[in-house]
């Protein structure tokens, strides 16, 4: 046989989509591992047409879901995300969207306990990318997680069943600290690297001549503005002490990631909803993995509505709203999401960042892999 196969599951949870395994299902040498993750995703072909990715960021994800290792989880999750043209297998963040997935992933495969009749189930699960507990509120029907519902969330077109995340003291997973570098660090131009959930960038989209509406679209057509970004984040990874040099940040893509802010104003979303600058708070695009995210990704989510609290940083510079604010209406290029968030007692750090998502398993099987000894590649 020229292949083996590995049972997994396809989940979207958010606007992200993933193949989740189970822990024991999976070999325990890395590289064995890895090489199953390559080719479910296809991380060799930029279509990822050999493969379960679809050539973007946010669709070329692997979660493992194993049993807990913390007193307070029902489960252990670790997420990777996977290389686009690059056999990239990054842990060093995680995706804020598919947490979702990991609670009906718990739900579904009957690893938490579900009272009979019971509308709703929380799980709580263990990130191992950055070591916080995730809280997850997953809606069930009949013992599963459930699907149909009423809540719409932006970048998804059919509605579905709420499902709430919640993190809690989600600040300092990677650096140790919430802003490692203070509220803003100054390169040539100022910016703030926040350490929420996952490590980000942040800078104004003014300091690269952009202005007016449809700022990604902008964005998306300066290659060398993506460049100039992509460079940043590798010299802010070494200042802040998460690598040791640019080349080995250029080897972990996944963070910190890079976003660009705004302040409110008028413009019309990628599915072509008008959008008034008195409905949100503040406006981002980000990039992941080296180009421009289509949406925006929930770790993202979480981190910026928290960032435009905290006093001094890039986001609060574009964002009017008072540090004791517990919501914050974020505008991505198509759509407004609003973020729970909680800061402590002295508006200095944040004590919870909370979403509000769907998600929904899309097949259940095995999927086949190539053995490595018929692959030359890379």
């Amino acid at each position: 046989m020229s292949q083996f196969s590995v049972p997994a599951v396809v989940y979207r949870g958010g606007t992200s989509r993933g193949v989740f395994f189970h822990q024991h299902d999976l070999p325990k040498e890395q590289s064995e591992m890895k090489h199953i993750f390559y080719h479910a995703i296809d991380s060799y072909n930029s279509s990822q047409v050999n493969g379960l990715g679809s050539g973007t960021s946010h669709t070329s994800k692997i979660v493992v879901i194993g049993p807990p290792t913390h007193s307070d989880a029902n489960v252990d999750y670790s997420f990777y995300q996977m290389g686009i043209s690059q056999r990239i297998a990054d842990i060093k963040g995680t995706c804020g969207n598919l947490m979702a997935a990991v609670g009906a992933f718990a739900v579904d495969e009957g690893l938490v306990d579900v009272p009979s009749g019971a509308s709703s189930v929380t799980v709580y699960a263990f990130n191992t990318n950055i070591s916080k507990i995730i809280e997850i509120t997953v809606p069930v029907i009949e013992g599963k997680a459930k699907v149909v519902g009423d809540f719409h969330m932006p970048g998804i077109v059919t509605k579905g069943a709420k499902f709430i995340v919640d993190i809690l003291q989600p600040g300092g997973g990677k650096t140790g600290k919430t802003l490692p570098l203070g509220p803003t660090h100054m390169m040539d131009i100022p910016v703030s690297l926040v350490d929420i959930v996952n490590p980000f960038l942040y800078l104004g989209f003014e300091g690269f001549g952009f202005e007016g509406k449809q700022l990604k679209q902008q964005l998306e057509n300066r290659a060398d503005v993506l460049a100039e970004l992509n460079e940043r984040r590798c010299e802010a990874a070494v200042i802040a002490g998460m690598e040791d040099s640019i080349n080995e940040a250029k080897k972990h893509p996944a963070v910190p990631k890079v976003a660009l802010v705004a302040s409110p104003h008028d413009y019309v979303t990628t599915s072509g909803i008008e959008i008034k600058k008195e409905q949100y708070d503040i406006f981002a695009t980000m990039l992941s993995m080296g180009n421009v995210h289509k949406t925006f990704a929930g770790s993202g989510l979480y981190n910026i509505a928290a960032s435009a609290l905290l006093s001094g940083t890039i986001p609060n510079k574009f964002c009017s709203l008072p540090s004791s604010s517990e919501k914050v209406r974020v505008a991505h290029a198509d759509g407004i999401v609003e973020v729970r968030v909680k800061l402590n007692e002295t508006y200095t750090d944040v004590t919870a960042v909370g979403l509000e998502r769907t998600a929904r398993r899309i097949m259940k099987g095995d999927i086949f892999i190539p053995k490595s000894t018929y692959l030359e590649v890379f």
